[in-house]
């Protein structure tokens, strides 16, 4: 009977250890304004902290951003619709197709990357000049991480 009892308690225990082994663990959220899907938007957030604008400058970056978004949605719009017809040409085996939609969506892309270049132009010209020192200051170092990051990833490959 001894011997039963403690058979059993180690099926439990071992059942119990199991399950409490696949919960899944508890994953910390992103800060509401800054999704984890657009990292970009997290790195204008730790920016803008950094450079400590000012609460007019505050409410200037949000106007510009906000515009800048709502009149690139047709064409991040356009973007998913051509991703789409992309799959699709993909699957049929359309090379005609696909080089059409290749070419739509560098036109596209090109017209995203512009309006945001011209946002941040636009972001730029309200900073002050110790502001602008540290944006230069943060992209130098942002660039070299990427750089040191790409040379890791190669000397790995």
């Amino acid at each position: 009977m001894k011997r039963n009892l403690m058979k059993f308690a180690t099926v439990v225990a071992m059942t119990a250890g199991m399950a409490l082994a696949q919960q899944a663990p508890a994953n910390p959220q992103p800060p509401a304004n800054a999704p984890a899907h657009r990292p970009w938007a997290r790195m204008r957030q730790r920016t803008m902290q950094a450079l400590n604008l000012s609460d007019a400058q505050k409410q200037q970056a949000k106007t510009i951003f906000e515009e800048t978004r709502k009149t690139t949605e047709p064409v991040r719009a356009q973007l998913r619709q051509n991703r789409q017809a992309m799959a699709e040409a993909v699957k049929a085996d359309n090379s005609a197709e696909i080089r059409k939609l290749a070419r739509t969506e560098g036109d596209l892309r090109g017209r995203l990357i512009a309006a945001r270049g011209e946002a941040r132009a636009r972001f730029y010209n309200i900073l002050t000049p110790e502001q602008r020192a540290k944006v230069e200051k943060l992209h130098t170092a942002m660039r070299r991480r990427i750089e040191q990051r790409r040379a890791a990833m190669q000397s790995k490959g």
